[in-house]
């Protein structure tokens, strides 16, 4: 198990009172039995009313004793491989965990740094710089694979991913086909289907339509990795003011009884079947209409939907580690460095979107740079403060007294590593000796060590028969539409 996975310890962000916890549960009980939520699903429905709930064409209303069903049986913790075999992330209470954001319509080019769209090979580049940062836990696909085609774009985009990384993958998918050719690849991968959902090494991130509406893809993507055993994150679409009420409150009850009401769909199918609740509400920007990443509500409610998976004993999905800066610039650090401390304090298990910037359109090598030293940076501050007869060193400040000094004492050489962090890019230097290495700022230094990781990191191959199936099978479909 990596050092990086340590349980948050002294430090950690409650945000919501057990009194406040029960009261938004409840409420969205009530939303659930009397407002309901639309299905847009026949297998679904017809499940549902044969279980218990109402339902009125695609109109369904959920009781509570559906609900308490379900939270009781869906898992409290979910171990994700790598593409290797080896577990290396455990999804459960106090684990925090960051990767990269997905499916980003643009990026800066990593050599001429012109904003352009991006293409499949992007994707390939971004898995590879994931790849290659120690602090980058997970991918995403960290663009759209524009260059292809249309309807077999995300295979494209996750072929991109499984041959240039090993670590785990979080995917997308446009509908029940795609994820069935997606498992169909890293079944390949795995060596088996049984492989694969023993030590899954993939995630399917899916999203009802806010508010209060279930489509039928996503209850067909639900559905089949409930069938396969496949872990499923369920990510409500809620924005302030917009598909929810303006106030956080109002938003998280919309929010939490689409995740509900889609864990009952998930569960009823199989039960026990790996479901991550998905935490997100940020506001609609009145003044731009945009969808605002950066903004402190967006941080606050995710931190309140941390919160309120621990309650329901759900590993959880977050967002942080973007921004709404159009550029990689100052607003992009402030933005991106508050988010990832924070939802690292509320104790989020996947914190994704790190190298987002542009309100989620653009994709930033160096961001993610950037968001790989934060991580480091969150880290550390999670331990907290270990106290022990070792570190109090009582015997070792009674040695060396007042005017004494600790720097040639075996205590310092033995503790130093363990107890100081040690950031690779940013700046320590004083004034004088900054600007004899070059006076060169850290977003500079970011870009420089993204194609420094880019150019040299080697990843781990897949063997050549494995990584000639992953492709035939985008092949296959690729060529199946064009007939």
């Amino acid at each position: 198990m990596r050092a990086n996975t340590q349980f948050q310890n002294t430090l950690g962000l409650n945000l919501l009172s057990p009194d406040q916890l029960e009261e938004l549960h409840l409420a969205s009980l009530e939303v659930l039995d009397t407002v309901g939520v639309r299905v847009h699903e026949e297998k679904a429905l017809d499940m549902l009313r044969r279980e218990g709930a109402r339902v009125n064409g695609d109109h369904v209303y959920i009781p509570a004793w559906m609900v308490q069903q379900a939270l009781a049986v869906a898992p409290c913790r979910i171990p994700i491989g790598n593409r290797k075999g080896e577990r290396s992330m455990f999804l459960e209470k106090g684990r925090v965990y960051f990767g990269t954001g997905s499916d980003t319509q643009f990026t800066f080019d990593i050599y001429d740094g012109l904003h352009r769209q991006t293409v499949k090979q992007d994707v390939a580049n971004a898995a590879k710089i994931a790849d290659g940062l120690e602090e980058v836990d997970f991918v995403m696909s960290l663009g759209i694979a524009s260059d292809m085609p249309i309807k077999t774009s995300f295979l494209h985009q996750f072929e991109a991913m499984v041959l240039n990384t090993i670590k785990p993958i979080v995917y997308t998918a446009d509908n029940r086909q795609d994820v069935a050719n997606i498992i169909e690849m890293a079944e390949i991968v795995a060596g088996s289907p049984e492989a694969l959902a023993a030590n899954p090494f993939l995630i399917l991130y899916a999203e009802p339509s806010s508010p209060l509406q279930h489509s039928q893809t996503a209850v067909e993507k639900l559905l089949l990795c409930a069938e396969r055993r496949l872990p499923v994150i369920y990510i409500p679409t809620v924005m302030l003011g917009a598909t929810g009420p303006v106030t956080s409150a109002g938003a998280l009850i919309v929010a939490i009884a689409e995740v509900l009401s889609g864990l009952v769909i998930h569960q009823l199918k199989a039960k026990g079947a790996p479901f991550i609740f998905g935490g997100s509400a940020p506001p609609m920007d009145m003044k731009t209409s945009i969808c605002s990443y950066g903004a402190p509500e967006a941080i606050l409610n995710d931190a309140a939907m941390i919160t309120m998976s621990r309650y329901y004993d759900l590993p959880v999905f977050c967002t942080a580690g973007c921004s709404d800066a159009q550029v990689f610039d100052q607003q992009a650090g402030l933005e991106a460095g508050f988010s990832m401390l924070l939802l690292g304090l509320a104790g989020g298990n996947l914190i994704h979107d790190l190298g987002y910037i542009g309100a989620g359109m653009t994709s930033s090598m160096g961001m993610l740079v950037l968001c790989n030293e934060t991580a480091g940076m969150v880290r550390q501050v999670l331990k907290g403060i270990e106290i022990s007869p070792s570190t109090l060193a009582l015997e070792l400040i009674k040695k060396v007294g007042p005017g004494g000094h600790f720097l040639t004492e075996d205590h310092t050489l033995e503790h130093f590593r363990e107890h100081l962090h040690f950031p690779e890019l940013l700046n320590r230097f004083n004034y004088e000796r900054w600007k004899e290495a070059g006076s060169v700022a850290f977003g500079q230094r970011a870009n420089e060590k993204a194609r420094e990781v880019l150019e040299n990191h080697l990843v781990e191959e897949l063997p050549t028969d494995i990584a000639d199936g992953v492709r035939e099978i985008t092949a296959r479909r690729d060529s199946a539409l064009k007939g």
